[in-house]
């Protein structure tokens, strides 16, 4: 079996990625460009609508429009790559779970089958060295250990909601897909991943929160643009006492990155995550202090609880050791400076209509 490249060995290589207008790969692809691979990116703007990335123009990157559950399609497309990273996917936040509970699960379903029958073939014909699988934290929904270890997905209660429950099988079709036809994968999970770029979802139904109504239903991009537009006291789903690790989107790009590139990935499955943990309330704080920075007469900071949906998981915090002791990966960016970069934008967004 050949191993993939080490990512200190200076190879370029050839990588498609689906849902590449997406919010995580738009990190991946410029973080691929960053390291000098060719990329050629696949979308079909169903998400967001068209959208302009800084890479667009980039003389190693190509950009195809068109649907992921085209094997057909994707077999055309995956001819002289070296590795496929499949992040194409119907996503979203919470609200997003009980809007498109089934749509979730088939779209999915119909996704990730075609891309790993294009994935399999590719490898056959002796060209395409891997597969990495972009999974989620919410595998691990109705997790019982606490920092959640990788391979405690085998062990807990499987997800209630249909979004983790197919993000499992995504992680079982890499197992199968190894077993059967001997492709090698990386399965990679970030845990809430904040950044810019996230727009407002094409058909994402506006949820009222309080006296603003919202269409995105990440937690991070909707306490800033209720700060930012006035709401006081600020309206949090439940008691604000749920726990995220709020990760960097450029951290995740990194982590994935290396996850595609190592040697000691092959085959494996990763935490991509800040060990750092966050409750709601102490995120909801931070971001209203940092909105009113230092306003003389800044309101002080109050909120109000509103009932949170079924699926809104109480604890999700990775053990991210595996990570770090197999591929030296550590998200490091602080959620402070995450907030520096995301508040701005989300300003400038307001301004723009755009959210």
């Amino acid at each position: 079996m050949t191993s993939t490249p080490s990512p200190t060995d200076g190879t370029s290589l050839k990588v498609l990625v689906t849902g590449s207008a997406g919010f995580i790969a738009g990190y991946l692809v410029e973080e691929l460009l960053r390291r000098g691979h060719e990329v050629v990116g696949i979308d079909n703007f169903s998400k967001y609508g068209r959208v302009v990335r800084s890479y667009d123009h980039h003389p190693r990157y190509a950009f195809v429009e068109g649907d992921v559950k085209d094997t057909d399609f994707l077999k055309t497309h995956l001819t002289g790559c070296d590795h496929f990273v499949s992040c194409a996917a119907k996503i979203g936040g919470i609200s997003y779970f009980h809007e498109y509970a089934y749509d979730l699960l088939a779209e999915n379903e119909r996704i990730i089958a075609a891309s790993f029958d294009a994935a399999i073939a590719a490898h056959r014909e002796g060209e395409l060295k891997k597969i990495t699988v972009l999974s989620s934290s919410m595998v691990f929904e109705n997790a019982t250990v606490f920092p959640t270890p990788e391979g405690h997905q085998r062990e807990c209660p499987p997800p209630f909601s249909t979004y983790g429950f197919q993000k499992l099988a995504c992680e079982y079709f890499a197992k199968g897909a190894w077993e059967q036809y001997r492709l090698p994968f990386t399965i990679c999970r970030p845990f809430n991943c904040v950044g810019i770029g996230e727009g407002r979802a094409l058909g994402g139904r506006e949820v009222p929160s309080g006296n603003v109504k919202l269409a995105m239903s990440h937690v991070v991009p909707d306490l800033v643009q209720k700060v930012l537009k006035g709401q006081n006291p600020l309206h949090i789903l439940g008691s604000g006492e749920q726990v995220r690790c709020y990760t960097y989107g450029g951290d995740l790009a990194k982590g994935i990155a290396t996850c595609m590139f190592h040697p000691a990935a092959e085959n494996e499955d990763f935490n991509l995550s800040t060990p750092q943990s966050t409750t709601v309330l102490e995120l909801a704080a931070l971001i209203w202090r940092k909105c009113h920075g230092d306003e003389p007469d800044a309101p002080p900071f109050a909120v109000v609880h509103d009932e949170p949906y079924p699926h809104d998981v109480r604890n999700r915090i990775p053990d991210t050791r595996k990570a770090r002791e197999l591929l030296g990966f550590e998200a490091t960016t602080s959620l402070e400076k995450v907030l520096d970069e995301v508040i701005p934008w989300v300003r400038g967004e307001i301004a723009h209509d755009r959210i």
